[in-house]
């Protein structure tokens, strides 16, 4: 049977793309399972690239469409069912990128600043390059390799044991002194030389060719069968630590030392700086060597070397506040701006698109990139007709810097920005304050409406497979989905979606399966589900944490919507909230519909409690604890992330449910509001005993 034609890139609207894209995701996705888990290709290497080229060329065009399974953000294969999911003792978390030496210099700073440092202080660092491979966890207990898996989503990851265990460069026990139980963090990589050698055999053989070393590296250690893995040179660098039974080192650079001791593999270009003023030369003697480097990188990794100091300043979100990842700079381009385009988000933003005449990248075909919002339309001064410079940002998403000037062809006119939806035709209002125009339309306007339900289903939220892009657009459109819960009545359809086109029995049902499977989930994915603007995953977690459970959310949330209510000063004075995101929450649980949608969805779904932290057996466990005053022993941001990794509650305003009110030098109103509540107050010597910190010097 003939394909049907593919519509040339230069023809797609953005309804076209969406579903172009929604195809090829499928698509290439189907064809790795083949690859990676059965090593039975079912399309040839020159189509399969050709797929992932016109993946990349639409996402390009259409930035904004880029989808949560894009085979642009996957790496080799995510097996499916293929390995057992393995928790995490301590979380594996991401860094935080920057890219020139003034962002270096600001990472610097807040780190001084949250340990109440003199910034002529010098603190000394280690710099590693950052290799550029698939993370791995891998646990030893009494010094033998009991297990190890990927980082997952950094709670849990793939147990990949087995094919761990066919690495030569895999220590199978730990040599001399070593804890009882040790979760030791590395990176599984390909070197360019053995990357080579791979593809040379795969050529020969008449199998596919990998794209690079990373995804080489990647797709061979998540091989369902280990010989596979074992007949691949994969090797190995630990640079990090996990959960940990006894104190191992005192610095970090000690505890490389002690990697090396037990016989792993540590980067040779690793190196101890003395003073931060050190950084920058490493990173232009790394950058001017990376070529000749026998592996890829993309930047390097600078920690605080001080382990004390790193616990002291714990982490923010999921990145570390002691380590950032100093990436190489992005690769930029010029060529010209043909139009400028609108989208509308879930939110009702409406987002300038530059459409571009397409241009090579980094190795990607950009036609399409993010111009933000208005204001920087203005302020970079950009016209349609412009010659532009662009980059990847970060090598991954595609931004326009500013015009070239000096080729700015005669009678080019300032853009003028919309004030109506161009979907809807509602009016598009800029707040007092924003930086965004939006769409008044609400859940009135179809765009905003099928957005909220692709992020209802998106990996971060429900992670509902097979509801991609298309799927949501043309069940909205044929009125079997209007909102979240008729998702869960999707099984009771299941016969006559099994008729739709491109469907059938084993879609419709394995479709069934897969909602049946998200019926339970977890409070923080619920709360980013529901797609209040400004929650994101990190927020999302920070009220699942401070509420602990679904009713005691709602509960408080609706409290809420009356701004004098305690409720709302609660959620205000919530460490990470504050009152616009608390604005946002009151507004979205004000609205009659989204009760209603909840409602609804109570009968369809199981929300999970969130299980607090662990303080142990810390007194502080499970208080709300206000800070107030000047504090002598450390700064408030650090006392505040001692109280909450002890599993305290902390907030910026006294009440009634407050437990205790640390006072510092010169309270003011806090402590007064304290004693008019009858709210307990201690000393920050009392504080610093509740904590389990040593006394003051």
């Amino acid at each position: 049977m003939k394909k049907p034609a593919e519509t040339p890139l230069e023809d797609l609207d953005e309804k076209a793309a969406r579903a172009e894209l929604a195809r090829l995701a499928k698509a290439v996705t189907e064809a790795d399972r083949a690859y990676y888990e059965a090593d039975a290709p079912t399309m040839s290497d020159a189509e399969y690239d050709r797929l992932r080229a016109r993946n990349a060329a639409i996402e390009a065009l259409f930035p904004s469409l880029v989808r949560a399974d894009s085979p642009s953000r996957r790496i080799g294969s995510a097996p499916a069912g293929g390995f057992r999911k393995l928790r995490h003792r301590e979380p594996m978390l991401s860094l935080d990128n920057v890219f020139s030496p003034d962002a270096f210099a600001d990472f610097l700073a807040r780190a001084r600043r949250f340990l109440g440092l003199d910034p002529a202080e010098a603190l000394p660092l280690v710099a590693e390059p950052k290799i550029d491979g698939l993370s791995i966890s891998l646990t030893y207990e009494q010094h033998l390799f009991t297990s190890g898996a990927t980082r997952g989503d950094g709670i849990e990851g793939e147990d990949v044991t087995a094919n761990l265990e066919t690495l030569a460069s895999l220590p199978r026990k730990l040599s001399g002194r070593a804890p009882a139980l040790i979760e030791i963090r590395g990176e599984i990589f390909m070197s360019k030389e053995d990357f080579l050698a791979l593809n040379a055999a795969q050529e020969k053989a008449g199998e596919k060719i990998f794209a690079n070393p990373r995804n080489a590296a990647a797709g061979s250690l998540r091989q369902l069968d280990p010989s596979i893995t074992a007949s691949r040179r994969l090797s190995l660098f630990a640079y990090a630590l996990g959960a940990c039974s006894e104190k191992v080192a005192d610095t970090h650079w000690h505890y490389l030392e002690r990697l090396r001791g037990w016989g792993f593999a540590v980067n040779p270009l690793s190196r101890r700086l003395a003073t931060d003023k050190e950084a920058a030369p490493f990173q232009e003697e790394i950058t001017a060597n990376r070529a000749r480097l026998g592996y890829d990188i993309d930047g390097v990794v600078y920690k605080i070397d001080d382990l004390a100091l790193q616990q002291r300043l714990g982490f923010v979100g999921r990145a570390p506040r002691w380590a950032v990842a100093w990436k190489f700079p992005a690769e930029q381009a010029v060529t010209q701006l043909e139009d400028i385009l609108i989208s509308v988000g879930r939110t009702g933003a409406l987002t300038p698109v530059a459409r571009l005449t397409p241009i090579n990248v980094g190795g990607v075909l950009v036609s399409r990139a993010t111009l933000h919002n208005e204001d920087e339309i203005e302020r970079k001064e950009i016209r349609i007709g412009d010659w532009v410079t662009i980059q990847r940002a970060g090598d991954v998403i595609p931004q326009v810097l500013g015009p070239v000037l000096s080729r700015r062809p005669k009678g080019t006119k300032k853009f003028v920005f919309p004030d109506t939806c161009p979907v809807c035709g509602s009016h598009a209002v800029r707040e007092t304050g924003e930086a965004v125009r939006r769409c008044t339309g609400g859940l009135t306007c179809p765009a905003q409406s099928v957005e909220r339900l692709r992020h209802f289903v998106s990996r971060p939220a429900f992670d509902i497979e097979g509801l991609g892009e298309k799927t949501i657009a043309e069940f909205y459109a044929d009125r079997l989905i209007q909102g979240p819960a008729d998702i869960f009545a999707l099984p009771r359809h299941e016969a006559e979606i099994a008729k739709r086109e491109g469907w059938g029995e084993l879609s419709a049902r394995n479709l069934s399966r897969a909602i049946a499977a998200r019926r339970r989930i977890a409070l923080p994915r619920f709360i980013f589900a529901l797609g209040i603007r400004r929650i994101g995953e990190a927020n999302a977690r920070l009220l699942a944490r401070h509420y602990g459970s679904y009713h005691r959310f709602k509960a408080a949330m609706k409290a809420a919507v009356d701004p004098l209510s305690e409720e709302r000063s609660s959620l205000d004075s919530i460490l990470g909230i504050g009152p616009a995101i608390a604005e946002e929450l009151a507004a979205f649980f004000a609205e009659p519909r989204n009760l209603a949608a909840l409602a609804a969805l109570e009968k369809e779904i199981t929300i999970e409690d969130e299980a607090p932290i662990s303080g142990g057996d810390s007194p502080l466990a499970g208080q709300t604890i206000v800070f107030t005053g000047t504090l002598s022993s450390m700064t408030r941001a650090e006392a505040k992330a001692r109280a909450e990794a002890l599993g305290a509650k902390v907030t910026d305003s006294v009440s009634r449910t407050t437990n205790l009110v640390v006072v510092g030098a010169e309270a003011g109103s806090k402590a007064r509001k304290a004693e008019e509540l009858g709210v307990k107050t201690i000393s920050e010597e009392d504080w610093r005993q509740l904590a389990g910190l040593s006394a003051e010097a």
